[in-house]
């Protein structure tokens, strides 16, 4: 049951015997996932973005604006088993850890209705249907599966390039893309084809030619050993989307994430070319726990030169102007504020992404934080923002993020 609606509100909501607001909500939703009836696709397609597809990024959008991933926990489950290779299979055992209590139905007016345990919580919305996904570059890339609408405003690029870790035995194990590269290079397969430079240009122009809400672009790649190449990669990438869209058509911004380079300096180049901000991400605050949930990553680079390149872009571009990555349900709570406190203090702006287990256990287990958790990252960032000044990026927020969403509605947090 819906609470609260004032449009400059953050809104509430009835779980049972708990009363929950949206920051809170969006957690729950993301790391645990739905289930959504084909009737609900069938009733809602025509006039809304919303797809059983699981490769089109289905978002929904709460009363106040919170922008909320939504993954179909069977479909996704159902695509995971097509997809992934025997190496990965073996993971299906864990697969009996997810569960989920939320699911979406409709009113009687037809409008879509998110459901806790079967007792309705609020009415839920979607962005307007888009022909997005239907589209291939003049190259003949697909659009679907090699960039995705997220919420209202992002277009994110979410794997340019192989993370040459994952390729290399290493991946991140919380990370799905990391694994299946690490199986294909296991068993000698070729990786998939990435986008070009003039494959994501071309498919920029069409999202700010013919996508009303997008403003903003994320480019996200693998992480590599060879930084120095990695930077004239993603200066490429800039490049030909500057020739194509325009860098003043981009009303937004463009977030690239990035590997910390050998030399701070590398960093600049990649504002030069029409980065807003940069994040070269930690993910994980505990360094004994990063090394073991992150083999390939925490060997190659270390935290001083990972704090050196942050620190230098912080003060060479002005605060706000680079971001860090934190996984948030990885590590425990207090290892996360840690971190995003040291950070926030020079000038780096934290980033919380909700864990999404459907597909990787990490430390082998699927199970996910409970709400207390998250309102301990909730309440600790909503102060960090607030005592440091320091924003997110993003208007509304992308579809994992908590980040943007507890800036928005930090006061109302930190009054509560």
């Amino acid at each position: 049951m819906l609470l609260l609606t004032a449009p400059s509100a953050i809104a509430r909501y009835r779980l049972g015997d708990e009363e929950i607001d949206s920051v809170d909500l969006k957690a729950l939703l993301v790391s645990r996932g739905l289930r959504v009836p084909g009737e609900v696709y069938r009733r809602l397609a025509a006039g809304a973005r919303l797809s059983p597809d699981p490769l089109t990024c289905n978002c929904l959008i709460l009363p106040d604006g919170t922008i909320v991933q939504l993954t179909d926990l069977a479909l996704h489950m159902s695509y995971v088993r097509s997809a992934i290779s025997w190496d990965l299979l073996r993971q299906l055992r864990y697969f009996r850890q997810l569960t989920t209590p939320f699911s979406l139905g409709l009113t009687p007016a037809g409008r879509a209705q998110l459901l806790h345990e079967g007792r309705p919580v609020t009415v839920v919305s979607f962005p307007p249907p888009s022909a997005f996904y239907e589209q291939r570059t003049s190259s003949g890339l697909p659009f679907r599966g090699n960039a995705v609408l997220q919420g209202r405003e992002w277009l994110s690029f979410q794997c340019l390039w192989p993370c040459a870790y994952a390729c290399a035995g290493e991946p991140c194990q919380y990370c799905y893309s990391g694994g299946v590269f690490a199986s294909l290079a296991k068993r000698g397969r070729p990786l998939p084809p990435f986008p070009t430079p003039d494959d994501a240009a071309e498919i920029a122009a069409y999202a700010f030619g013919h996508e009303a809400s997008v403003t903003s672009i994320q480019i996200t790649g693998g992480s590599t050993y060879d930084t120095e190449a990695e930077y004239r990669l993603i200066t490429r990438y800039l490049q030909a989307i500057d020739r194509r869209v325009g860098r003043e058509n981009v009303g937004g911004e463009t977030v690239v994430y990035a590997t910390p380079p050998k030399q701070p300096e590398s960093v600049d180049a990649l504002f030069a070319a029409g980065a807003d901000r940069v994040s070269m991400s930690f993910e994980i605050w505990d360094e004994d726990l990063a090394r073991v949930v992150m083999p390939g990553k925490a060997r190659a680079v270390d935290r001083a030169r990972h704090l050196e390149c942050l620190e230098h872009a912080a003060a060479t571009h002005g605060p706000g102007s680079v971001c860090s990555n934190f996984i948030v349900g990885l590590e425990p709570a207090e290892s996360c504020l840690e971190g995003a406190e040291y950070l926030a203090a020079r000038g780096i702006v934290p980033i919380a992404s909700v864990w999404i287990p459907f597909g990787r256990p990490v430390l082998g287990s699927m199970r996910t934080p409970d709400l207390d958790f998250f309102r301990r990252i909730k309440r600790g960032l909503a102060g960090i923002y607030e005592r440091y000044g320091l924003e997110p990026p993003g208007g509304t927020g992308l579809n994992v993020c908590m980040c943007k969403d507890v800036h928005r509605h930090r006061q109302a947090i930190l009054a509560a």
